[in-house]
């Protein structure tokens, strides 16, 4: 009669046991999904809001039009390549502590050597271009875009050839857990304690369900006396 109580009470706790993963499962997809929405990293060209944390994989790059003595943040030109071979002009902002990370491409692209290097990612969030830095791109930008393929860009067309922001990757990342994110992350460390006291035997759900099972049998067995 005890071991049969014994299995009966442990099916119970498998069941339940089964529950709880399935939850712990669909919560721990939901969780990567929300969080992987709210922090994507996305090609800077796909960059729709300042807090898109993205990148550039840079092919060329001028050395810098603009400085931030105060910050020691440099404004750069630089030119990213697709495989198909389309290529678009960006603005980064580096810390020209950085310099020498970059060195090998803008000597490539002022041509003081013919060995091409592999273009070097970089990542940061979009900065809204200031008037002054607009102005100083307009003017510094026939020095660095290719003859060949010149356009003159003025304030009127400038917004077609470059974006209204440039890439600063002086910006360390920022992880953000938005409300649902953070709802979702609380059930699911709930469930997983729910799941551990079950295991150790100290969980009321299964003394419930048990407890119930009990009385059902009980008043099974008092309808057949009768």
């Amino acid at each position: 009669m005890k071991k049969k109580v014994q299995e009966k009470r442990l099916a119970i706790k498998m069941m339940v046991c089964l529950v709880y993963l399935i939850i712990i499962t669909i919560l721990f997809v939901c969780s990567y999904k929300l969080y992987d929405n709210t922090n994507k990293v996305v090609s800077f060209k796909e960059v729709e809001k300042v807090d898109h944390y993205s990148y550039i994989d840079i092919y060329k790059m001028s050395e810098k039009f603009a400085f931030y003595e105060e910050s020691n943040i440099g404004i750069h030109f630089v030119i990213e390549k697709e495989q198909t071979g389309l290529w678009h002009t960006y603005l980064i902002a580096i810390n020209e502590d950085d310099y020498d990370k970059y060195k090998s491409i803008i000597d490539y692209t002022y041509e003081r050597t013919n060995t091409p290097p592999e273009p070097v990612r970089v990542y940061g969030y979009p900065v809204i271009i200031k008037e002054d830095i607009k102005q100083l791109a307009i003017k510094n930008i026939p020095n660095f875009v290719p003859a060949e393929n010149e356009v003159t860009i003025t304030e009127a067309n400038y917004e077609n050839y470059l974006t209204n922001s440039y890439l600063d990757t002086t910006k360390e990342r920022k992880f953000d857990i938005n409300i649902l994110l953070g709802l979702t992350l609380m059930i699911l460390v709930i469930v997983i304690l729910l799941l551990i006291s079950t295991i150790l035997n100290k969980d009321t759900i299964v003394d419930t369900i048990d407890k119930k099972i009990d009385e059902e049998l009980k008043k099974t067995k008092r309808f057949k006396k009768k």
